[in-house]
């Protein structure tokens, strides 16, 4: 039996399959090899002519059913035993034709979830690159679901190990999102080891969702480190700046040191602008600290002082219980990196300078690395 080339694939397997049983029921015979890849062969192209395996199944059961009476191997005449070995050698090859037409369903079922996969990492490297035309990628994000008209916002979850498409992770919140919001205009995704979720600005409540359910997946799965999202941008290329900010902002959080969970990239603005002039910032870290190399113990301890004085508010009372000394001690400090440097925390223009500074020597992972 020879798959073929007609394109009515249910015809063609009825007339298979029958032909088949027909020949079983005279001969009692298994079926042969060939017989069971051309079967394999049908499966594959009832799935790629977009029937179901249930349909498929259904369909041969039914016909098994409506020719038992007329198949040559049973006539009115036939014993007890020759009906029953008549019915097993049906059955048997029944249950090897099912398993074949099975198997080469789900091979094509397998094949275009690859094909699509590939497409779908295709085009989301492309958009988050953008590396092809503008309009291309309009039209190409329809097919997964999102209009680039509109304005998007994109949100990056990092954590301490990779997240492709099949993580397990990555697969909770994507029917946790689906669940709660349905097909929306949406789109969640591996890329470089992150987990990566589009959303219209309109729909905001989904980036609020994913972050959520990156930080607390629920039992059985690790949380990730950090959420960062971008800002809201139209069109394709606003898809990219909004990704690129996302990834800006967990760059600066691991670079200061940020305890924050959630990012926002606006929040954040003020270290591109204090880092767009990387030389400008290297001089006033040299300038206004550089000093501090003379203390004893080096400039680190000093540094740390200036930043937690900072997140405390300038009260000595916590910043003191942040660092694990005591008060005097912090005086003492503090009246250190006056004398060295020349700027007094307790100015506000002095305290502005030395905050400034202090960012940008843990922007450049000074004194660590040499400016």
């Amino acid at each position: 039996m020879a798959a073929g080339d007609n394109q009515d694939t249910p015809a063609e397997l009825s007339r298979c399959y029958l032909g088949l049983l027909a020949d079983v029921s005279r001969t009692g015979r298994l079926l042969r090899r060939a017989e069971l890849e051309s079967l394999r062969a049908l499966g594959e192209r009832s799935a790629e002519a977009g029937h179901g395996l249930r349909e498929v199944v259904a369909q041969c059961l039914a016909a098994t059913r409506q020719a038992w009476q007329t198949l040559p191997g049973i006539s009115t005449a036939a014993t007890v035993s020759e009906l029953r070995r008549t019915g097993d050698a049906v059955l048997a090859a029944t249950e090897a034709a099912l398993a074949a037409l099975g198997e080469g369903h789900e091979r094509a079922q397998r094949l275009a979830v690859r094909q699509e996969e590939s497409a779908r990492r295709e085009f989301i490297d492309d958009l988050l690159h953008g590396r092809s035309d503008l309009g291309l990628l309009a039209e190409r994000a329809e097919r997964f679901g999102l209009r680039l008209a509109g304005a998007y916002a994109v949100a990056v979850a990092v954590g301490d190990e990779p997240y492709p498409d099949v993580h397990p992770l990555a697969h909770r919140v994507e029917r946790e999102l689906v669940g709660r919001f349905g097909e929306r205009d949406m789109l969640l995704a591996g890329k470089d080891g992150r987990l990566v979720c589009i959303a219209p600005d309109s729909e905001r409540a989904v980036l609020e969702a994913f972050a959520e359910l990156a930080l607390r997946p629920g039992p059985g799965y690790r949380p990730v480190l950090r959420v960062a999202t971008g800002r809201r941008h139209s069109g394709a290329s606003g898809v990219l700046r909004s990704y690129e900010e996302a990834l800006g902002a967990l760059d600066y959080a691991a670079r200061l040191g940020l305890s924050a969970q959630q990012l926002r990239a606006e929040e954040l603005l003020v270290f591109p602008v204090l880092m767009r002039d990387r030389a400008a910032m290297a001089d006033l870290v040299r300038s206004v600290l550089g000093p501090l190399v003379e203390a004893r113990g080096g400039a680190r301890p000093l540094l740390d002082t200036i930043a937690v004085q900072a997140e405390a508010g300038y009260v000595n009372a916590e910043a003191a219980r942040r660092l694990g000394l005591s008060v005097r001690t912090l005086g003492y400090r503090l009246e250190r990196i006056k004398a060295l440097t020349g700027y007094d925390p307790a100015d506000a223009l002095h305290r502005f300078t030395l905050e400034t500074a202090a960012m940008g020597a843990r922007l450049l992972s000074w004194p660590e690395q040499p400016l």
